[in-house]
């Protein structure tokens, strides 16, 4: 599947413009096995790269000029880098100019550059194809400029297109993910210092399956920004009672309970998962050590019961997904994975079960839902980087 995708979008480069690129870049997706929703809430992650890609075959332009190709739309966008960059009315677009005005900020020279790219991320799928495309774009132009950005860097400045360009006021877990991955090693990421640690990650017996419910509900950046809005609420309301809370994860269970009447319904619902998140990503790095993957899958039950009952950001037919592979015994943990409103869930089943598990819980779900299910077995993999290999045209 990489070699392919290297292979046509390198072709793809050289009917477009007459000759090979100079390079050619892989930034792959990413998967959380749990902690979703604290990146941006000052808690600890459990991401890590996947073996889905965005590729990049890439080459300098003799002018100022910038020619993108998304093989995948069958789009072309054309500008000059020395002008003026402002977001249009291209998504795709957004994320790699938002890139470009970020290094621009900082200074740096560039030249005209020459790209196609070309994915096997799923769209849609809470698996972070924008935070590949940020970090692919920023570590091709670092590379190809020798501007001497840190991978740290880049993950950040991917974040800041995110925000400034395309709308998202997301956290650092996507982009760290894909620029930091390794093969067969999840981060635990403290979102707050970027401090991490790779654990292995060899499930054994099991294998980490994605279902994917093909929904996106269209709520998904306005639920978002609104939840920020809630939590950071919340946590001012906690740090005026608490005033050593300075993060969530110096709150305690305990204390939420106290002003529960203060936070009211919505507000409660909310912290509460968030505190609870954190201590569950410390539980799972512990079982995993252990390879107590029993106990890692339980923790993900949890996580999804509070993903949709306390942070409201599952839907119907996510739970769907949830809940009919609890009566599964081939399935040890099942959640719902990403932003939220549709998408994956992640699912952690027994080796060999895959195929027959899907077609179970297709058919039900297309009964349920009028609706096609995906799925997808990944593996870990390491994150974005240049392909050694020289390339054939």
């Amino acid at each position: 599947m990489k070699k392919k995708l290297i292979a046509t979008t390198s072709e793809h480069f050289n009917a477009v413009f007459q000759h090979k690129p100079e390079a050619v870049f892989l930034s792959p997706g990413r998967i959380n096995i749990i902690g979703e929703h604290v990146d941006y809430n000052d808690g600890f992650v459990l991401p890590a790269a996947i073996n889905k890609y965005i590729c990049f075959a890439v080459s300098v332009s003799e002018t100022d000029e910038c020619t993108l190709v998304a093989k995948d739309l069958n789009e072309t966008y054309r500008f000059n880098w020395r002008d003026e960059i402002q977001p249009v009315n291209k998504m795709w677009v957004n994320y790699m100019l938002g890139v470009l005005y970020q290094l621009k900020e900082r200074n740096f020279s560039l030249k005209g550059i020459n790209i196609v790219f070309s994915s096997t991320i799923p769209m849609g799928a809470g698996l972070s194809s924008s935070a590949a495309l940020e970090c692919g774009f920023g570590y091709v132009l670092n590379k190809l400029f020798h501007l001497g950005l840190s991978r740290e860097e880049i993950a950040l400045i991917g974040q800041q297109a995110e925000h400034t360009f395309v709308g998202v006021k997301c956290g650092i877990m996507d982009q760290f993910a894909s620029v930091f991955g390794k093969k067969n090693k999840v981060i635990k990421l403290d979102c707050t210092t970027l401090e991490h640690e790779y654990h292995a990650a060899d499930f054994k017996n099991y294998s980490l399956l994605l279902i994917d419910s093909n929904v996106k509900h269209t709520h998904l950046t306005s639920g978002y920004n609104t939840r920020r809005e809630e939590v950071e609420a919340g946590l001012a309301i906690i740090q005026h009672r608490f005033p050593s809370v300075k993060t969530f994860r110096d709150c305690v269970e305990e204390q939420l309970i106290e002003l529960q009447e203060e936070l009211g319904e919505t507000l409660f619902k909310r912290c509460h998962f968030v505190v609870n998140e954190i201590r569950r990503v410390n539980e799972a790095v512990f079982a995993l050590d252990r390879n107590n993957f029993e106990a890692l899958g339980k923790l993900m039950f949890e996580t999804h019961e509070g993903l949709s009952k306390e942070y409201a950001v599952s839907c119907e037919e996510v739970d769907f997904l949830v809940d009919f592979v609890k009566n599964e015994k081939q399935v040890i943990g099942s959640r719902m994975m990403g932003g939220g409103f549709g998408g994956c869930s992640i699912n952690l089943v027994e080796k060999g079960s895959e195929k027959a598990l899907f077609e179970s819980i297709s058919k039900a779900y297309r009964e349920q839902f009028g609706i096609t299910l995906s799925y997808y077995k990944v593996k870990i993999s390491k994150g974005t980087s240049k392909v050694k290999k020289k390339i054939k045209n």
